[in-house]
């Protein structure tokens, strides 16, 4: 998959093309692409999704929880898996957002990109003002005899999927909603760094993962989860908070490994989160914490054994 991420755009063959945020890339995101793709290998032209860096959130502060379902990377890795051919994070600056719809669709979309086929969601708002809709991108359209496609909303459960009600999801601790909004888990990305060293002294060491500090993390709690370690997946148990009962205050991400015992200090790992445990809570001392770990990882070892992580198996 190519990437740009600057204001180097402009395309030498046509286009077909998705256009929107794209954070977390959940099942109406997936319907957008999918819809791209198919026209893409229908006229025989590269399929693209355009978006935006930094999200316009970060610009606008429009969020009351100013964070990434997906950080950066975590993005492109999701995009290639899908097979898009172009992923172009677009460089989002103020002087950017007061653009007239019209020029960007114009120039950039229609002129730069050489966009044949447009497909966007049927409510997506872009340029000074928000002014700029399906309307306009149809009537703009029409003048470089491009075809554009209004996506009518995906609903799950009744209501419209959206990066807002995932969020809403995450923070509730509810990650089996949050996972089938997504179509596939939620995930963590980082780096693994030194930690205090106290799991091994409960005979229960962690991976301390430091994710894009944008990412945003689900509540604070026990879960069980699935990392992936250099392509091999370890079932594993993750503690996100602050570890109250040894003095901690940085809020952290801790992956308890089963069976795995190799130093990883400065690996990036994946660890995909299934199943809500228990809340973060402050127990009397080690030993009393000790005895809950390894209730949490006989309930963790019973998950994955259970016919509902069976939907969910070789989909991450």
């Amino acid at each position: 998959m190519e990437h740009i991420i600057n204001q180097e755009i402009t395309q030498n063959s046509p286009t077909a093309i998705t256009l929107g945020n794209f954070d977390g890339i959940h099942l109406g995101h997936r319907a957008l692409i999918g819809i791209t793709k198919q026209h893409a290998k229908k006229l025989n032209i590269k399929s693209v999704v355009f978006s935006f860096s930094p999200h316009p959130m970060f610009l606008f502060g429009n969020r009351k929880n100013l964070a990434l379902i997906l950080s950066p990377e975590e993005k492109t890795q999701i995009l290639e898996k899908l097979g898009i051919d172009l992923y172009v994070e677009y460089p989002f600056t103020s002087e950017f957002a007061s653009t007239d719809p019209e020029k960007f669709a114009s120039e950039i979309i229609f002129e730069k990109m050489k966009c044949r086929v447009l497909v966007v969601g049927y409510d997506y708002h872009f340029g000074r003002g928000a002014k700029g809709d399906y309307e306009l991108l149809k009537k703009v359209g029409q003048r470089y005899g491009a075809e554009v496609i209004k996506v009518p909303a995906v609903e799950l459960y009744g209501k419209r999927v959206s990066s807002t009600r995932i969020r809403e999801a995450l923070a509730e601790h509810d990650i089996k909603l949050a996972n089938e909004l997504l179509s596939e888990p939620y995930f963590v990305y980082g780096l693994v760094r030194q930690g205090r060293r106290i799991g091994r002294k409960m005979n229960f060491p962690t991976a301390n993962i430091r994710p894009d500090i944008k990412k945003m993390l689900p509540g604070d709690g026990v879960y069980a989860t699935k990392t992936v370690i250099d392509n091999k997946a370890y079932i594993s148990m993750t503690n996100v908070g602050s570890n109250p009962t040894v003095n901690g205050c940085e809020r952290t991400v801790e992956t308890n490994i089963f069976g795995f015992s190799k130093d990883i200090y400065g690996k990036y790992i994946k660890t995909y989160f299934f199943e809500y445990l228990r809340g973060e809570k402050k127990f009397s001392g080690i030993e009393e914490l000790s005895k809950r770990l390894e209730k949490d990882k006989s309930i963790t070892k019973e998950y994955f054994s259970s016919n509902e992580f069976k939907k969910w198996d070789g989909r991450y």
